[in-house]
């Protein structure tokens, strides 16, 4: 596969996630009663209804950083209304950046293998915007999801990512033919000949001998004309142009690789806005976005001052809130890269040193920032949620799990909560309890082969492994081993227990 595919795919970085991607609302809410469904209204109505109670459990995990159990349940919404695009693709896209943002890792061979394809064309989209969400940066992922999306006749689904593909594809040091082939193709069976016109002429500039390609261009300004030809009245086609300025706006707002100039009007904007009220929340904040925008370590940097600066003046905890997020966004960035590096040389000590150190940086800056959100948010159970995870890591088990219990309180929290609970009690070596939190936890599982699911059955097993009941757990690694061959180190538990048991 070419490097080229991939690189303008996915230059996102996590802290462009909530200034770029934020600007998907406007754009989408403008389009809503644009684009309508090309399925009868009454069925689309219940499938979204049905649809709606996975989304809003897919948000729910989601915040706990349990995506890829998020990204199970868009999927099952999705399957239940495939042209769902304000609710399902859109949502599913902004958190796959930020799990790509927090180092999720990419999809395995084996999920490579078994989402290959499918029997229907839902089943086909499904599988690869499976593997887009799990590498958002693959554009052959994204061109399979197109694919998928018009033989199916999911149009509006369709429609979106073409948009995201062909912007990726401009934005390439080496735009492929092939791609512009695809789109040229999907646009035309989606009758939106002006863009079909667009990508044909892309791929005539990249092959400008092709005869027969010349002839298409020709044929699709011919069909261009007679479209535009339908509009009886001036108001009609005033109202298309007013359409496809829509359009552009959506396709410049999902474009993941903005201009500098975009990105300078908008630091412009906000700076001006902020000399007039530089102690707004809003407004502070729509400055500190801006800056981020920029990618830079200087306005990284900037944009911390700003938040400490406005702490200092108005002690308002907002504003040392963002300011600690922040930091702890740079240092979780600082620890991926000397993984990176140490992926690349792994028998070289200083980069084990560094991450050793790092990884400290960032565990202590956590735990204080956390620490200080629970003790000015005592009501916000995420918060709760968020330290208690700093604890278990530190391993202060004892102070976690009180917090823990309070964030099951929220349903957003509740299973990730208990599974939480159960891992402290049996990091605790108290085995016993572990078992009984982690088959509550199971037992509320809304669906039991999610990856959830699995996690939460591992920990079970591995308890009554623990607990001297081999038998027991040996069943429950022969259950996860059905699911997933390859889930952690199930196949050697599996053969060590049996092997344990017969004896």
């Amino acid at each position: 596969m070419h490097l080229y595919h991939t690189e303008p795919f996915g230059t996102s970085n996590y802290l462009l996630t909530k200034h770029y991607l934020g600007l998907y609302d406007a754009a989408f809410s403008a389009l809503k009663k644009e684009i309508q469904y090309r399925m009868p209204e009454d069925d689309v109505e219940t499938g979204l209804e049905k649809a709606r109670a996975f989304f809003q459990r897919a948000e729910d995990v989601a915040a706990t950083d349990n995506f890829d159990y998020a990204i199970d349940m868009y999927l099952e919404g999705l399957r239940r209304a495939p042209d769902a695009l304000e609710d399902g693709h859109v949502p599913l896209r902004k958190m796959a950046l930020v799990r790509q943002g927090k180092g999720g890792r990419k999809p395995s061979i084996a999920d490579k293998m078994k989402r290959h394809g499918g029997k229907t064309p839902l089943d086909e989209m499904l599988n690869a915007e499976f593997l887009l969400a799990k590498d958002p940066d693959h554009l052959p992922y994204a061109e399979a999801l197109l694919k998928a999306a018009v033989a199916g006749g999911y149009h509006r689904t369709a429609e979106w990512i073409a948009q995201l593909v062909f912007a990726a594809n401009n934005a390439a040091a080496r735009p492929a033919l092939s791609t512009y082939l695809l789109l040229k193709d999907s646009y035309k069976e989606l009758e939106m000949f002006d863009r079909a016109v667009a990508a044909c002429k892309r791929a005539v500039d990249l092959k400008p001998g092709d005869a027969a390609m010349h002839d298409e261009l020709r044929d699709l300004s011919a069909q261009l004309t007679v479209a535009r030809g339908k509009y009886g009245e001036a108001g009609d086609f005033r109202e298309s142009i007013h359409d496809k300025e829509k359009q552009d706006m959506l396709h410049a707002s999902e474009s993941l690789i903005k201009s500098s100039n975009y990105r300078t009007r908008a630091i412009e904007e906000a700076r001006r806005a902020y000399a007039n009220k530089p102690n707004v929340p809003a407004v502070v904040f729509a400055l500190v976005d801006a800056l981020i925008g920029m990618e830079t370590r200087e306005a990284f940097e900037e944009a911390i001052g700003i938040l400490t600066q406005a702490y200092e003046q108005t002690a308002d905890f907002a504003f040392k809130r963002r300011a600690g997020e922040l930091k702890i966004r740079k240092l979780r960035g600082d620890v991926r890269k000397i993984k990176t590096e140490l992926k690349k040389q792994p028998a070289n000590k200083d980069f084990t040193a560094r991450l050793r150190q790092a990884t400290k940086v960032l565990e202590t800056a956590a735990l204080e920032h956390y620490r200080e959100c629970v003790e000015n948010y005592p009501t916000d159970l995420k918060m709760k949620y968020e330290y208690a995870q700093c604890l278990v890591r530190n391993k202060k088990y004892d102070q976690a799990i009180p917090l823990f219990q309070d964030a099951r309180r929220d349903p957003r929290y509740k299973i990730a909560a208990m599974e939480k609970t159960g891992l402290c009690f049996f990091l605790k070596n108290w085995y016993s309890d572990a078992i009984d939190i982690f088959e509550q936890a199971l037992a509320a599982c809304d669906v039991q082969d999610n990856a959830m699911a699995k996690d939460i059955r591992y920990n079970l097993a591995r308890s009554y492994e623990a607990n001297g009941a081999g038998e027991k757990a040996l069943e429950l690694y022969r259950k996860l081993a059905q699911l997933d061959f390859d889930f952690r180190d199930v196949r050697d538990r599996v053969n060590k227990l049996r092997t344990s048991v017969s004896e």
